[in-house]
């Protein structure tokens, strides 16, 4: 059920207030949606694809912390290694969200990272590639899973989906990725070393 303009507002902007920006940019991301939020402007995507030419969007990254690895799927779409995710419905709590997406994108329903829990651990403001290019604000919410575990990958959307390492340091040199990731891959590796550290 969708939340009140107000409500959904009210959850969009401690979602973004509770991430802990990695870098300057993140930084500048981070600031750019709470003025979005603050201003009124329409959140939530109305019609496909660009309406309005701003709207929120999550990714769901799958982390199988005994191998240091994380699954992408090749997107058909975007022609990117991505997470999967989408946008959110119009005053829907993006942490339905990005479950409802991995259901209906892999048919699986891990549990949030327990280090995470399901505040989101990464935001980004990205233009996305043309045709129908637009403005994305995206949540990248943490999952716990098991490489092992079978999924179901939707074949409209997806032409490949693959588990990368994160201490193979070719593995992300080839390809096309989210603006993003590169400092995403920085903040999530930082966080797990400190976490070994400990």
């Amino acid at each position: 059920m969708p939340l009140l303009e107000q409500d959904a507002r009210g959850v969009v902007r401690d979602l973004v207030a509770n991430v802990v920006a990695h870098d300057e940019q993140e930084a500048e991301h981070q600031a750019w949606m709470l003025n979005w939020v603050d201003s009124g402007a329409q959140l939530f995507r109305l019609q496909k694809p660009v309406t309005p030419p701003q709207h929120l969007a999550v990714y769901a990254v799958l982390l199988d912390e005994p191998s240091r690895s994380i699954m992408l799927v090749a997107h058909i779409l975007a022609k990117a290694w991505l997470m999967p995710g989408g946008h959110v419905d119009d005053g829907e709590d993006p942490r339905v969200t990005v479950v409802r997406e991995l259901q209906e994108e892999l048919q699986i329903a891990p549990p949030f990272h327990p280090d995470f829990g399901d505040d989101p651990f990464f935001l980004t403001v990205t233009w996305t590639t043309p045709p129908a290019s637009h403005q994305d604000a995206t949540f990248w919410f943490i999952f716990s899973a098991d490489r092992d575990e079978p999924i179901t990958p939707d074949p409209r959307e997806f032409s490949d989906v693959r588990w990368f390492s994160l201490d193979d340091p070719d593995a992300f040199t080839s390809g096309s990725f989210d603006p993003g990731f590169h400092r995403f891959l920085d903040k999530l590796t930082a966080h797990i070393d400190a976490k070994t550290l400990a």
